[in-house]
């Protein structure tokens, strides 16, 4: 019988496919009634429902969420695991398993350390990913390494794609360099890491069709959807606030598509 990591190994194969984030159950299975052929759960999506910034969630928080967000839809499920929780080697390996145990096809590893404010050495992120990969070739996961430079203030491209180069070598089987815009930049990473290249789709940048044409495999949307859900809700509440009313035109979710999505 093929598995959920079966078929999201699949998907990287040929093509371009588009893998939104969800933040909670009821985000996942809207998205699901779309016809989306993945998900991806979301750091900073999810630390949100918590009242909480993006990296102030523990393991076992993540776990709990992941294990319900994982069983909430049939398609397969990739997890935004940060820096899968250890600073040890071992503790990695341990967290790419466990994140498998709850049900999930894929999970990322990043090389953004809060704790220094700083990418880490590459050689240092590469054991990183290597201790990963060992992970998700026992359990039959599969890996994403991420370079951060690019959120982070690094604009050096050969330097990403460096560590993308060498993040492959050590095993991860998807590689991700979040905030890249520029499409030639973009297109030299797909040409130079033989690997699938996942972008975060961003306002103002290449849509799905021109990232398709530079060889990108798969998109993801980050905390976009997050932030744009409470972000709509923030603007109806000051509304509220300031004019005492509730607008007909604010981006009601429709009863049919709630009926049909939310049903347990």
């Amino acid at each position: 019988m093929t598995t959920a990591t079966d078929r999201f190994r699949t998907l990287h194969a040929d093509g371009i496919f588009v893998m939104p984030n969800p933040y909670d159950l009821g985000s996942a299975r809207l998205l699901a009634s779309l016809g989306f052929a993945a998900l991806a759960s979301t750091s900073a999506g999810f630390a949100a429902t918590l009242g909480r910034l993006d990296m102030m969630v523990t393991r076992d928080e993540l776990l709990a969420h992941i294990g319900p967000l994982a069983a909430a839809t049939n398609l397969p499920l990739n997890v935004d695991s940060e820096r899968c929780f250890a600073d040890d080697l071992a503790g990695v390996t341990d967290t790419v398993e466990l994140l498998a145990d709850a049900g999930a096809a894929g999970c990322s590893i990043e090389d953004w350390n809060p704790v220094t404010n700083a990418i880490d050495p590459l050689a240092l992120a590469v054991e990183r990913v290597g201790a990963a990969a060992a992970g998700a070739a026992r359990s039959g996961l599969v890996l994403t390494a991420r370079c951060e430079n690019h959120l982070h203030g690094v604009n050096d491209l050969d330097d990403t794609i460096s560590r993308l180069q060498a993040y492959t070598a050590a095993g991860a089987e998807v590689v991700y360099a979040p905030g890249l815009i520029d499409l030639e930049q973009i297109a030299k990473v797909v040409s130079a890491v033989g690997v699938p290249v996942n972008v975060l789709i961003l306002p103002g940048g290449p849509g799905v069709d021109e990232l398709a044409g530079a060889g990108v495999r798969r998109i993801s949307t980050g905390s976009l959807l997050s932030r744009i859900a409470h972000g709509a809700m923030v603007a109806a509440a000051e509304k509220l606030r300031d004019t005492g009313l509730i607008s007909r035109s604010e981006p009601f979710l429709s009863s049919s598509l709630a009926a049909q999505a939310l049903h347990d």
